[in-house]
């Protein structure tokens, strides 16, 4: 196996300022942000994001901040904002951060890769672009440089803070010689979940307020629409207003239909946890039939229905039996 090029260094800002990347892993269209991205007169919006969790507010401000409109997209009320982040314990990885160095922590980006990739066992594909594992081992070494690199420096510019105490999640064994991190790297986040959450709910509300994002909450998305061989938009249901409090099931009784243009659609929902037939679907055959009785530990939302719908418009799927599943809440 070889590892993608450790010189290799891509900035969240970069990514979508350039076009270099697909749409949230869902290869639904390049986010090519120059003029031919910009929305035409029948356009609703530049971009539509379909999911309005962490990944959905953060796509949506850095969006907002390069100037574009958006559409944010979700079937739940506006009372689920952020998503699964909300119940999170805001623990975030850093390389060699300052927290780690007053710590006497010896990190580096040579060891955390050797971590990372020791532990995630790319093993289809890595150097076949049509490997599943090809694009995921990239995204892996990017996120290396990111997270020994600007990571920690942009989420303290927007207010983002950290107990001093670094944690040692997913530790290499007892003796910390296995597969998992060698060292700790494990940062609480202060205000745990909804810290990391704030700041980019606060981007996109002023956003909201700037005329720049709308939101669309409680719309259903059903399909990713096509023109001329392009994703160009969103189709589905209106769902009626909810007032179910975050992480309780909402309605899906459908109350009608809409349908939204735009030339990018970013698709930032996909977790299954909540929908147990798909994870049966796609249990891992090395582990035998999958338990007769599984317990849930995320809200019904989780439904990763959004995988379907993005496979029907084109996307790639990869590593479906590869799953993490957590108990949150």
């Amino acid at each position: 196996m070889t590892r993608p090029d450790s010189s290799y260094s891509m900035s969240r800002r970069h990514l979508l300022a350039t076009g270099s990347g697909v749409a949230a892993g869902s290869a639904l269209g390049m986010l090519g942000l120059g003029e031919s991205a910009v929305a035409g007169p029948r356009a609703d919006a530049d971009a539509i994001v379909v999911g309005a969790g962490l990944a959905g507010l953060v796509a949506t401000a850095e969006l907002a901040a390069a100037g574009r409109r958006v559409l944010l997209v979700d079937q739940e009320p506006e009372a689920s904002l952020g998503g699964q982040a909300f119940w999170s314990l805001g623990g975030l990885f850093f390389v060699n951060s300052p927290e780690q160095r007053t710590a006497g922590i010896k990190d580096s980006i040579d060891l955390a890769r050797n971590d990372w990739f020791s532990n995630a066992g790319f093993d289809r594909g890595v150097d076949d672009p049509l490997g599943e594992d090809y694009w995921a081992s990239r995204w892996a070494e990017a996120y290396l440089q990111f997270a020994a690199g600007e990571k920690r420096a942009w989420l303290a510019g927007l207010g983002v803070t950290w107990v001093p105490i670094v944690g040692w999640a997913e530790r290499g064994g007892q003796l910390a010689d296995g597969p998992g991190n060698s060292v700790p790297r494990f940062h609480l986040t202060l205000g745990t979940g909804p810290g990391v959450m704030e700041p980019f709910e606060k981007l996109v509300r002023t956003a909201v307020a700037q005329g720049k994002v709308s939101f669309r909450f409680r719309h259903q998305v059903d399909g990713i629409t096509m023109a001329g061989g392009a994703v160009s938009g969103v189709r589905g249901s209106i769902l009626e207003p909810s007032s179910a409090a975050r992480g309780t099931p909402s309605s899906r009784t459908k109350v009608g239909d809409f349908e939204l243009r735009a030339p990018i659609v970013i698709v930032t929902s996909g977790g299954i946890g909540g929908n147990q037939e798909l994870v049966r679907r796609n249990w891992p055959a090395r582990l035998g039939p999958p338990p007769a009785r599984l317990i849930t530990g995320v809200p019904a939302h989780v439904d990763g229905r959004m995988l379907a719908i993005s496979e029907a418009a084109g996307a790639r799927l990869v590593n479906r039996d590869r799953m993490w599943h957590y108990t949150e809440g």
